[in-house]
Order: C-alpha cells, then structure tokens, then sequence
C-alpha cells in the first residue's frame, strides 16, 4: 500500500526580489521536492509587497507586521491560512506559529553569535527562530558546521545536517554576459553581498599587497550593497590612485554575468569572517576556477580539497594565496581538479530526499 504523499507547506518568501544565497537555496529545495510523487508542495509568503505567482498562497499578515509580532509571541497563529498542510518548512530562519510539525532551515549563525551586528528586523528573526525552537521545531542546518553553532545556540538537538546542491546557473548553458571592460584581463573576483561576515575590506588590502607586483591584475566585486558598504568605500579610497582605478565594483550582477566572471576569473577570492555553506564556492569550482578562501565556519567541509584554504587572517598571507593560484600551474590544476571531483558530493535530489526523511520524522514525533 502507498502513502500519501507529504503535504508541504513551505516558504517560497526568498523567491521574491534579488536572489541572495537564502534564494537559491530556497529555489533548489522547493524545485527538487516539486518532482517528487511522495511530497504535495503547497508554496506560501509573508509579504504584501510582493504579488504572488499562480499556486503561492499570500499568508494575510504583513512582513513588517510579522516580524514584530512573532518574534515576541506565537499569535496570530498561520494555522488558520496553512490549509491541509501536515509540516510547515521556513526555508529563511523563521516560521510562523503553529501546532505542526515544524522544519526551520539556518544556513549560518552570525547573526545569532554576534546580534550587536544585526540589523532590527534580522534580530527579531533570531528572536523568532527561538521561539520556534523552544516550542519544537525542527532545525534544518546547511551544514556540520552550522548545527554545531544552532545546538549550541539555541539549546536543541532537534537538529539535522542537509546539504544543499549546486546552483542551477553554475551548469546552465545559457548565452553569458560579457563585461566588456574585463574581457581578455587578468582578475580577482569576489561575490556576495558587502556585509561584515563576507569581510571585502580585507581582501582590498591584500589586494593592495598583490598589485604592487602584478601590474596588470584587476579586482572585480560583484554584490548587493550592505552593512559593510561604507567601511568598503573607505578601504577603497585609501588605495593609491593607480591601485584604486583597477578595482572595479560591479554591485548586483545578473546570472549570465555572475557566469561569466566566474569563468573568466583567474581567482575568486572568499575572505569570509564566517561561513555555513558558500554557494560562490561550488560555483567556482563548477566554472574551473581556483578558490582561496579563509579557513573558517564551513568553507573547508563544503570546499574538500577544492580549495586553498588560509587560517592566517593577515592581509599578506591572503596576498600570497591569492598570488600562488594565480601563477603556480600545478596548483591551479590540482585546485580545478579536486574542485570539479568535489561538485559530485551535492545534488539537489540529495538534498530533497535528506528533507523528506525529516520531514516523515516531524511528523511520526507529532
């Protein structure tokens, strides 16, 4: 006798606006559990700026609203606009009260480790988490990594490790963008979001210890503004002027550009202060590219052998890192090798099949 197939109320939020990291995350699970015959996938958001696709269900509750009110307590319960729903997955930090089982993917715990840090509404996020927690959700942690920081934070062991996939734009075949002022030079490139965590003016130095020797080298950064953009501008201008004209900031980027960088990148350099997965990373490793990235959180359980991994945080180490894989051959082979070697660990399918099973055992504990 067959089973029903789960019914799946899950966060589609992170769909909606630029796709950050929590995004494509979101897009890969809730894509991979579509396929499947044994799960009933039943998408909704908390957002009234958004207007939702056909088959998303618009929870009535302001984001702004819901941000306050379910970070301080569990009412107005989302029970009542669930429908048939037998587990509810918040795939960005938080869910909304429920008397379901409950899944609450965290993809790193930086904002809970340092909250001084935090934005308002991303500190009522960890609020909201919490409570989640305490009243017996089920945490879904992107890595080892991050469930060791969410037990120890959050006082669970309701807590299991699912990776997730590679990004589906690191093998698509589409037509690339050229930015056509990079084209035919040599470059660094780093990509994310000009936060603290992601530490930009770091690489900007070292970047600077570098360029004294490589004439030629560009550095290229691809992101979304954030709480760090200012500290970044002032690194920037401290530069000296024939340093600074060879930095080039790109802000957001669209796929087919992110694509292209990656391809064409001697290098992507990942500084990172912390780490609980690191999409940029698998995509490197999916474009051919050699990695340098800071030793923490985890880079080098995602990484493998992908990667060159620096524990020394000095501007001067990450300058030599950066400058071996740029030069040294058979470094860089060996990084391109183990890195394309690597990308077989993770699959989306994996991934959807890891959450089905925590799913069933949310509810069989209900």
């Amino acid at each position: 006798m067959t089973s029903s197939p789960i019914r799946l109320a899950v966060d589609v939020g992170p769909l909606y606006g630029h796709r950050t990291g929590v995004g494509m995350a979101t897009a890969g699970m809730v894509t991979a559990l579509g396929e499947r015959s044994d799960v009933a996938v039943e998408p909704y958001l908390v957002s009234f700026r958004s207007s939702p696709r056909p088959g998303h269900r618009r929870l009535p509750v302001p984001g702004i609203v819901a941000s306050q009110v379910w970070s301080r307590w569990d009412r107005p319960s989302g029970d009542r606009w669930l429908g048939s729903a037998d587990v509810v997955h918040g795939t960005n930090y938080v869910a909304p009260p429920s008397g379901r089982p409950t899944v609450v993917s965290v993809y790193d715990c930086w904002f809970l480790r340092h909250p001084e840090l935090a934005t308002p509404i991303v500190r009522r996020a960890g609020a909201t988490l919490r409570r989640r927690v305490a009243a017996g959700a089920w945490v879904h942690a992107s890595s080892e990594a991050t469930a060791v920081h969410v037990r120890d934070l959050l006082g669970t062991d309701r807590v299991e490790t699912v990776h997730l996939g590679v990004p589906a734009s690191a093998s698509s075949e589409e037509t690339e963008a050229l930015p056509h002022h990079l084209v035919g030079a040599p470059f660094v490139v780093a990509i994310g979001t000009e936060e603290r965590r992601k530490d930009l003016p770091t690489l900007v130095a070292a970047f600077e210890q570098l360029a004294g020797a490589e004439h030629e080298l560009l550095l290229v950064l691809a992101g979304a503004p954030g709480d760090q953009s200012a500290s970044l501008d002032d690194a920037i201008s401290r530069l000296p002027a024939s340093i600074r004209a060879r930095v080039h900031r790109l802000g957001v980027v669209d796929e087919p550009s992110k694509r292209w960088l990656l391809r064409h990148a001697s290098v992507l350099a990942y500084p990172s202060l912390d780490e609980g997965f690191g999409f940029p990373i698998l995509e490197a490793q999916a474009a051919g590219t050699p990695v340098v990235a800071s030793d923490v959180g985890a880079v080098a359980e995602i990484a493998g052998d992908g990667a060159r991994l620096v524990r020394d945080r000095s501007t001067g180490t990450f300058a030599d890192e950066l400058s071996r894989a740029v030069h040294d051959t058979a470094l860089r082979l060996s990084l391109i090798a183990a890195g394309h070697e690597n990308l077989a660990r993770y699959s989306w399918s994996s991934t959807a099949d890891a959450l089905v099973e925590l799913y069933r055992r949310a509810v069989g504990e209900a």
